[in-house]
């Protein structure tokens, strides 16, 4: 849908008249909807299409890692099998909603939802998520709305010519170790933003040209004597053009491993920029859907005072909106963490409260904005501005601690289970710091950059990962993860464990291609 129209997808108009709304029910609703949001909430949104997709279709946005126009490859098929069979064997409900980061936005609605249900959707995708992904900085730095769809249309034709000339057994491999390198294929601090379509494929060409230098450059380096003085002078200079340390491992490859052709190097290219695109979501999952259960929630209670929603419609919709902001107790069966909705929705609503209902508690701890009188526009600003660490330590506040009864555990590895901080006086900051922490995408990922690559020797690669509270990296992943760097290097790659606080080294791994990609 284009500034306000809807879309229906597929054929099935007569499969529809067994549910609660049609075509002209889902306007209406869009429009009022957009009239609340956009009028009264002064939210900010790119165009919207939206499209109402079978159960069928659903199950396949969810195994292209909800992306439409993806590229194919073997583990998306795996992943629509594994989720059709529990679906139709009734372990698994699917969402009620996908929704695209894109110019114009794409939400994806289920057929099977009811009207309600539409109406809840479209409220929570269509101008939620779509607030938040045009306003907050981190979709802005690092992602391309206006171009994804076009990207993501070049890189499936892309794949796709490279199948009929190589093989899809080669492309494969090639997409199989760049998939299980896919975590450290970011940048995690901002560079220059990606261009358009049309500059994509114009610096292709020069792209490779450079590639072609550096590589020239890269092995001239390597010394021709063993002396001292020599070996410095040559190791600061290979260190300057292979600009290491290097985090973004996918990036150092695609422009510096000596053995990949230049279709390969596109490949990862390719699957480098997905991993950026998804990267500002694994930061923003507690506010950006915080900030669509915020949307859909007081749009549809505006809906109902307004008299445009029935209570009947009502009791539907806050039994589903219970349902999803549902945060069981950590000795229930059910708990399986912190639900993010149930964090994000309740960290909105108390900064609602503290804008319009101030206690001197409040006063104290957010003398910012406590009794602004303006709860969307302090909301907005949130939005925009922070990320789920740096929100949480802004803006979680002791009541809000008090009502999730949220405490502080310590687990060194060797002794008992210790409560650290309580929901009371004391415990406040050390909660807080402990949950932000918690959701902190630096604190939960491997810290891995490539230090050095042996030009004297073997060429072998060397990485290192800062091993922090003694958390090593798993035993059953590591081998098969270094394993498909190897092949993509074309020499033998190494891993050091490093302690964080001491600098010793932990662990050390080695690992040898396997022959797999020269085979191609």
């Amino acid at each position: 849908m284009n500034d306000g129209g809807v879309l229906l997808d597929g054929e099935k108009t007569e499969s529809r008249m067994r549910f609660d709304w049609d075509f002209d029910s889902l306007r209406r609703s869009y429009d009022q909807i957009s009239d609340i949001a956009l009028g009264e909430f002064k939210l900010d949104i790119y165009p919207n299409q939206v499209e109402v997709i079978t159960a069928e279709q659903m199950l396949d946005v969810y195994s292209s890692i909800g992306m439409p126009l993806m590229y194919l490859h073997w583990s998306f098929g795996k992943h629509f099998a594994r989720d059709e069979t529990l679906y139709r064997r009734g372990l698994r409900n699917l969402a009620y909603e996908i929704v695209i980061n894109a110019n114009p936005c794409i939400s994806y609605l289920m057929e099977e939802n009811s009207m309600t249900m539409q109406t809840l959707v479209i409220a929570h995708a269509a101008f939620g998520h779509n607030h938040f992904f045009k306003n907050n900085h981190l979709f802005r730095q690092w992602t391309d709305a206006d171009g994804i769809l076009d990207y993501m249309e070049f890189a499936k034709a892309y794949i796709a010519r490279c199948e009929a000339r190589y093989g899809e057994t080669a492309v494969e491999r090639v997409l199989d170790a760049a998939h299980a390198l896919m975590t450290q294929g970011v940048n995690r601090y901002p560079r220059r933003k990606a261009g358009g379509l049309e500059e994509e494929e114009k610096r292709i060409q020069d792209r490779l040209a450079e590639q072609e230098r550096s590589y020239n450059d890269l092995w001239r380096t390597v010394p021709q004597n063993g002396s001292r003085e020599k070996r410095r002078t040559t190791e600061a200079e290979r260190r300057q053009i292979l600009g290491l340390p290097e985090e973004n491992v996918l990036y150092f490859l695609e422009k510096k491993a000596p053995l990949l052709k230049p279709w390969q190097r596109e490949v990862l290219r390719i699957v480098r920029h997905i991993a950026q695109y998804f990267y500002p979501q694994k930061q923003t999952k507690v506010m950006n859907e915080g900030c669509a259960t915020m949307v859909h929630y007081e749009t549809l209670n505006r809906l109902h005072e307004k008299g445009l929603l029935g209570d009947g419609a009502m009791v539907e919709f806050l039994t589903s909106h219970t349902n999803v902001v549902l945060q069981p107790d950590f000795d229930d069966r059910r708990y399986g963490g912190i639900n993010p909705y149930a964090l994000g929705f309740g960290m909105m609503q108390d900064i609602k409260r503290i804008c319009l209902e101030p206690t001197d508690e409040d006063r104290a701890w957010f003398p910012g904005f406590a009794g602004n009188g303006d709860p969307w526009g302090t909301l907005k600003d949130g939005w925009a501005n922070y990320r789920d660490e740096s929100f949480i330590r802004q803006f979680l506040s002791p009541a809000l601690i008090r009502k999730m009864k949220l405490f502080a555990v310590v687990d060194d590895g060797v002794s008992d289970l210790v409560v650290k901080a309580i929901h009371n006086e004391r415990g406040y900051q050390t909660v807080r710091s402990a949950l932000a922490r918690q959701f902190d995408v630096a604190q939960k990922e491997p810290e891995i950059e490539i230090v050095d690559v042996d030009l004297d020797g073997d060429r072998r690669l060397m990485l290192q990962h800062r091993v922090y509270d003694n958390v090593l990296l798993a035993e059953e992943d590591i081998q098969p993860v270094l394993r498909h760097l190897a092949d993509l290097w074309g020499y033998e790659v190494s891993l050091s464990e490093i302690s964080a606080s001491s600098e010793a080294v932990l662990k050390q791994h080695t690992a040898g291609p396997t022959g797999a990609l020269a085979a191609t």
